[in-house]
């Protein structure tokens, strides 16, 4: 029996012809919906040339959609980092068996968690010139909001891993006499990491979404140049920015999908583990 047929019945004769039906009816609804929308975006003059036309000249790209997005990724890739070490810090913490260890960096991983990222990157921009003095804090705001609230997730993340991993394993370590720091070095964060690899990307995925936030806080990011800069240089050409930036968005996007996948099927054939890959699911939080 297939893991297909334990988790539900298989579908009988009637059941297949309600569920194409049913398939069809939605693709004709969806299709109906993407004709209203092209043919109203052409009706206003939303498929012009005139106004496709500076996504066609090397100077757009140059000026102002690369620079967008490699704002994008630098705060991106340096949130990934920080948010790597601080989940794997407070993920371990949460283990400890010292509880002034284990209830602060409890207590810490719940706050952020709780408090909406957006909220933490406004409060970090306009608290920063407050203790710092002034300067361009945009930077500094998206990836210390970014580093906060993915980190607290990640921490989640590390200790379900450390978690996965079966006690017998941790027994036999200590009844050779390893110490607890070499157990968790030697014999349990390796086994973890690759049960938690595929929730890890998922959350990284997350975080490259959210760098959209800078927008608010007028971050020079890929979303601040396509709808602000560049219809604020070309009027009029709004929409045309918003499906180029899109299109970029969701290449990114696929293409860590494409890693975490990849990840997931290579930790349930690896045979140097013997815990359970971790759910990306639970690390796929909204963080507005």
């Amino acid at each position: 029996m297939t893991q297909a047929n334990i988790l539900f019945d298989t579908p009988g004769p009637r059941a297949r012809l309600r569920n194409n039906a049913l398939t069809l009816v939605t693709v004709v609804v969806l299709a109906a919906i993407a004709y209203f929308v092209i043919a109203e975006f052409g009706a206003e003059g939303q498929w012009d040339g005139r106004i496709w036309e500076p996504f066609l000249q090397s100077s757009t790209w140059v000026n102002f959609i690369i620079p967008g997005l490699l704002g994008t990724l630098t705060a991106a890739g340096l949130a990934a980092v920080f948010a790597v070490v601080f989940g794997a810090v407070f993920g371990i913490a949460r283990l400890s068996d010292h509880k002034w260890i284990r209830v602060p960096a409890g207590a810490v991983v719940e706050i952020f968690r709780a408090v909406p990222l957006l909220l933490l990157i406004f409060f970090i921009f306009y608290a920063s010139p407050w203790v710092f003095g002034g300067g361009d804090y945009t930077l500094m705001a998206v990836v210390a909001g970014l580093t906060l609230y993915n980190g607290s997730v990640l921490a989640e993340v590390v200790r379900a891993g450390i978690r996965a991993v079966p006690r017998g394993q941790s027994e036999a370590a200590y009844a050779l006499g390893l110490r607890k720091t070499n157990v968790m070095r030697l014999v349990l964060l390796p086994q973890a990491v690759t049960a938690m690899m595929p929730a890890i990307v998922s959350q990284l995925v997350v975080l490259l979404k959210d760098t959209a936030l800078g927008y608010i806080i007028a971050y020079v990011d890929l979303l601040n140049m396509g709808f602000k800069i560049i219809p604020a240089v070309h009027f009029g050409s709004l929409i045309p920015a918003a499906i180029v930036i899109g299109v970029i968005y969701v290449g990114l996007n696929m293409a860590l999908s494409g890693v975490a996948v990849w990840l997931e099927r290579r930790s349930r054939r690896s045979r140097r583990t013997s815990a359970k890959p971790v759910m990306a699911s639970m690390s796929m939080s909204t963080g507005v």
